[in-house]
């Protein structure tokens, strides 16, 4: 993957400001009772407002605006006429395409009150995510970002999705490097400054293995534990990374 140049840049982050935003008008809207359905066109209509357009939809075959995945689901959930839920949790995750130039990022929410238990398993994600990204510093490699979050995930117990990864973004919405939530530091590519990144921790409660639905698309783990998916857009500077699609 070739580092961004200035004006790559400067539209990767105006993309990433327009996935938050639609993000952000989401969340705002999570509530039992809700479709996500009608969570998915609200992130359409708020990145349209904006001057761009869905990226997911730019993935052959897939028609909306988010991924919308439910408790045990994990990834690439289709939004559906299903109502959200006290005591769920989903995950959302979505993208914008700002003249050529794609961002992408996940958060997974309770749905009214959730146990403990859970709350504290969500929080672990936050952390994984927090301490990854800050291992996306100039002369580090993709294995230092990849163990960091590991540590943090599997050390309390919990399993990394190993079949699900980060990515590089920009052009594509999927490019080089792949970047795990599992490996070692020291190894893998060296992270150069203006590149971009999709860093995503991917986790499981339980066991991190994982089936494909009947629908072709949502990824769900095989012993139905929950799941949580956490994913912001990066970029690699001089002083450490910045978050592109600040939501919060």
């Amino acid at each position: 993957m070739k580092p961004k140049t200035p004006k790559e840049v400067e539209l990767m982050k105006i993309s990433g400001e327009i996935a938050a935003k639609a993000l952000k008008k989401v969340l705002e809207n999570v509530r039992a009772g809700i479709t996500a359905l009608e969570l998915d066109q609200i992130a359409q209509d708020q990145i349209e407002k904006e001057g761009a357009a869905p990226s997911f939809k730019t993935v052959e075959g897939y028609k909306w605006t988010t991924c919308i995945t439910f408790n045990a689901q994990v990834v690439h959930g289709i939004p559906t006429q299903r109502k959200l839920k006290d005591g769920d949790i989903i995950s959302i995750d979505t993208g914008a395409l700002y003249k050529g130039y794609h961002s992408d990022m996940a958060i997974t929410v309770p749905v009214g009150k959730i146990s403990d238990s859970t709350n504290q398993f969500l929080e672990v994600g936050k952390k994984a995510l927090k301490e990854a990204i800050n291992q996306a510093k100039e002369g580090n490699r993709i294995g230092d970002i990849s163990q960091a979050q590991e540590d943090v995930i599997e050390g309390v117990g919990y399993s990394v999705v190993k079949s699900l990864t980060g990515h590089g973004i920009g052009k594509e919405l999927h490019e080089e490097p792949m970047v795990p939530g599992f490996g070692k530091r020291g190894i893998g590519p060296k992270i150069k400054k203006n590149m971009t990144l999709a860093i995503e921790a991917i986790y499981a409660q339980k066991s991190g293995e994982v089936f494909q639905e009947a629908d072709g698309w949502t990824i769900t783990t095989k012993d139905r534990s929950l799941s949580g998916l956490f994913e912001q857009t990066i970029l690699v500077t001089n002083n450490g990374p910045i978050v592109l699609t600040p939501y919060l």
